[in-house]
């Protein structure tokens, strides 16, 4: 498929469908664990076909899980039978742990396992693109780090930031390659950390990495999805020089001012609250909250609605159905 004209279309759409980032709570529709789907590749493909099966989405999103790249590298990571994975502790701290860091083959950890579950999806949903998930550099960093430390070190030590920039973007590049030969018609790139950071350093330790993946991994056949949960409207100049296909804003923006402040020809994607709504709202008001985004953002052509960031395992199914019955009222 040709992503570049696939994503130049959604412009022409006067009805589009919604593509949250939902792929976890595919687990409470098979009856299984958080533990046993980020286990299983066979159990994650299934999981996206089931969400395909349930919900009329633009496309099939892999899940959000920001553990796997920092496991990869050594990382201890905390699993819940109901919470998503999260990294524990650090494990560089000095300059000298930075050049003694190793940067992992593709298939450390579980990154192999994610890489099958895409190629097992691909095969199963072919109504529709399938995007993996991957974090980004700095947040991966961060999380190797820590993020208090990385925040201090971009001004204390930004050498030792910049060499561990670089190992992560050198493993990112090769994981988003190994999900493009397995079948991927794109990448949704988690970047939540650059969010917390002022444009000006933003720039200096997220996007100029961002933008070495996306120069990188992105052709016509295979998008990048750049995602950044953070207060991304003062940014908006920047991110955009990025070069990816799409950009996913989190609830922490209006989206209807970042659909004014950015290119007609960017393709915005966000953004109702997954922990207010999702999780812990109501139908009635996951309904009225997606009802009151449409309204205020479809008149943009550039605008595609979503979830704001990864929709909780622990979210209700009544509350996804009423977005996507929102969805389809609006439009209807």
């Amino acid at each position: 498929m040709n992503m570049k004209s696939w994503f130049g279309r959604i412009t022409e759409m006067s009805r589009k469908k919604a593509m949250p980032v939902l792929s976890f709570p595919s687990a409470s529709l098979m009856g299984v664990s958080v533990k046993q789907l980020i286990s299983d590749s066979s159990l994650q493909a299934e999981g996206m076909r089931a969400i395909a099966n349930r919900c009329d989405t633009l496309a099939s999103l892999s899940m959000m899980d920001l553990s796997v790249e920092a496991e990869a590298f050594g990382s201890t990571i905390r699993v819940d039978d109901h919470e998503v994975p999260t990294v524990y502790g650090s494990i560089v701290s000095t300059e000298e742990d930075v050049d003694n860091l190793a940067v992992p083959a593709v298939g450390a950890g579980r990154t192999g396992l994610y890489v099958d579950a895409i190629r097992r999806a691909c095969g199963l949903i072919v109504d529709r693109p399938v995007f993996a998930g991957s974090i980004g550099p700095f947040s991966l960093s961060g999380r190797l780090m820590e993020m208090e430390e990385i925040m201090v070190n971009c001004y204390m030590e930004p050498d030792m930031v910049h060499k561990c920039l670089a190992k992560a973007t050198q493993f990112l590049v090769d994981y988003c390659i190994a999900y493009r030969d397995a079948g991927a018609d794109g990448i949704v790139m988690a970047e939540p950390a650059a969010g917390i950071l002022s444009p000006a350093l933003a720039e200096d330790f997220s996007n100029a990495y961002v933008k070495q993946i996306v120069d990188a991994v992105q052709t016509e056949e295979f998008a990048v999805i750049y995602h950044n949960c953070g207060n991304t409207l003062p940014m908006i100049d920047l991110i955009k020089e990025i070069g990816a296909y799409a950009y996913h804003f989190g609830n922490a923006v209006d989206m209807a001012d970042i659909l004014r402040a950015a290119p007609p020809d960017m393709v915005v994607l966000g953004n109702v609250d997954p922990s207010s709504q999702f999780r812990n709202g109501t139908p009635e008001s996951v309904y009225a909250k997606t009802a009151e985004i449409l309204a205020k953002c479809a008149a943009y052509p550039n605008f595609v609605i979503s979830s704001g960031c990864d929709v909780p395992p622990s979210s209700p199914w009544g509350n996804i159905d009423a977005f996507f019955r929102a969805v389809e009222d609006f439009y209807t």
